[in-house]
């Protein structure tokens, strides 16, 4: 059989397993989630002033951000189990993307330029680097387990796209630990963390989850 006429083949007989794949994937990713939430407070915890910051608008649009960046997440990683949906970002990481570019601008056009550098470097910017894969492991191997419940057409896109799902968890809770709120922080750091996982997600996945 030809391998096009195994798709769709797969394509047109994958009601139940891919119901069952999609199920693997939000299970896994509550799962992971809580291994994240559990490791952040048990270890570093939140920050000391999270009620305080919870009423400032950089704070805020850092929570909004990570949580939307979740959702889009969700949305491709979800799409990517079908062996006929190749290679595709849905609409909401755009729009992630772009509200991410909105707020950099407004930052910059309401921070003063000297000040720019020190927003932009901030004060956890290794650790960042450090804690967002650490927090994202246990997402990572939970959703990449469900990933390969499946049948996706491109293994390195799903790999990748399991990577993003659990780095922006551990992103959403990271932010409650991170005392940087400042837009540029955020696009910068977090973003690094984030292409960092989807990059060993891609890798692993070109090896494991082939079909």
């Amino acid at each position: 059989m030809r391998t096009d006429h195994l798709i769709e083949a797969l394509a047109a007989d994958s009601g139940a397993p891919m119901a069952h794949a999609r199920y693997a994937l939000w299970s896994a990713w509550l799962v992971g989630g809580v291994g994240a939430g559990l490791l952040l407070f048990g270890t570093i915890g939140a920050r000391t002033d999270l009620a305080a910051a919870l009423t400032t608008w950089r704070f805020d649009l850092k929570l909004f951000l990570v949580v939307a960046a979740v959702a889009a997440a969700v949305v491709d990683c979800k799409s990517c189990l079908r062996p006929d949906v190749d290679r595709t970002i849905h609409w909401p990481t755009y729009a992630v993307a772009a509200l991410l570019l909105s707020s950099v601008v407004f930052e910059l056009a309401v921070t003063p330029r000297s000040q720019w550098g020190t927003k932009l470097v901030g004060t956890n910017n290794l650790f960042c680097l450090v804690a967002v894969p650490a927090l994202a492991i246990a997402p990572f191997i939970a959703i990449f387990w469900a990933v390969k419940r499946g049948a996706p057409a491109s293994p390195s896109f799903a790999g990748a796209a399991a990577g993003r799902l659990a780095a922006t968890t551990a992103a959403a809770f990271y932010a409650l630990h991170c005392f940087d709120d400042s837009p540029l922080f955020v696009a910068t750091w977090y973003s690094i963390a984030i292409v960092a996982m989807s990059s060993v997600g891609a890798v692993l996945g070109q090896r494991a989850l082939r079909w």
